[in-house]
């Protein structure tokens, strides 16, 4: 089933993204991980490629499992640069027979000291062009596509970027999931923004707990989301005052609160990026009211 479909107006959700353990050793854990989550009922889970450069098919593994072992909607996600179109329709064609319904589709990072253009598959330069190909050869599939509410670090102007937006969503993108954020203005001012460029269709926040001063540090440098300042100073005294375990709770307070406030102010839902911790997307959640 798409997931566009389960979306129901007025009826604000949760959702989860996993990521695949590196060593098929630790795969049970992370199950174990899946089945403590889904108490908390997500309308989906997205799940990632394989960390440190694991296979596909890893991930089309693991996300017929959550769908068939444990019973939750899943959207793959599926980036285009550098692949062959023939590839692409291959692993469509494998999610199919796995009965994966949804694709997040995505551009996927660079690699180093390269542009779109010098990517030796030019069709596939952009993640418009992938949404263009998943909808011409397999309408069926729900697709899902990022959004960057403090801009696309590459992206030309803020208009821009909504432009891009917009293409994607015009090509036949379902629904949009945001980077992480850690002030809700910066989402609800994407929300006004994107609305007057004449995108109407979903866009739903993401949320990262922080549960540890290092990993936030890393991904903050590498999807560009700017850490408020009084927030990072708040992480870093908690860092000496208690160390990882103050940490985590500062950081799971500050999702809850943004949880919250997106809930009870129009999101649409919350995507939550779980980074595999089953005991902060638990404190995050709980009591949430959702209608």
């Amino acid at each position: 089933m798409k997931i566009i479909d389960t979306m129901t107006p007025g009826k604000p959700f949760l959702s989860l993204e996993f990521f695949p353990p590196k060593e098929r050793s630790e795969w049970p854990a992370f199950f174990r991980t899946v089945d403590r989550l889904n108490e908390v009922n997500p309308l989906f889970c997205s799940v990632t490629y394989g960390a440190g450069g694991s296979t596909h098919g890893d991930s089309l593994e693991i996300v017929s499992r959550i769908k068939q072992e444990h019973g939750m909607e899943t959207m793959a996600h599926l980036t285009c640069i550098g692949a062959h179109e023939g590839d692409v329709r291959s692993f469509l064609d494998q999610l199919a027979r796995a009965g994966a319904d949804n694709v997040l589709a995505l551009r996927g990072d660079l690699p180093q000291d390269s542009t779109p253009e010098s990517s030796p598959h030019r069709p596939l330069l952009h993640a418009s062009d992938l949404v263009a190909l998943i909808r011409d050869s397999h309408p069926h599939v729900g697709l899902g596509v990022a959004a960057y509410p403090e801009v696309h670090p590459e992206a030309a102007s803020t208009a821009a970027d909504l432009a891009y937006l917009r293409l994607k969503l015009d090509r036949g993108a379902d629904f949009a999931v945001t980077q992480l954020f850690f002030d809700n203005r910066i989402y609800f001012d994407f929300i006004r923004n994107a609305r007057e460029h004449g995108i109407t269709k979903p866009i739903i926040p993401g949320i990262l707990p922080v549960v540890s001063l290092k990993v936030i540090k890393r991904i903050v440098s590498l999807c560009g989301t700017v850490m408020p300042p009084e927030f990072l100073a708040q992480l870093e005294e908690a860092d000496r005052r208690g160390g990882a375990a103050e940490v985590q709770k500062l950081g799971v307070a500050h999702a809850r609160r943004q949880a919250e406030d997106l809930l009870a102010n129009g999101a649409p839902g919350v995507h939550l990026y779980t980074l595999n911790r089953a005991d902060a997307v638990l404190e995050v959640t709980d009591g949430l009211r959702l209608r």
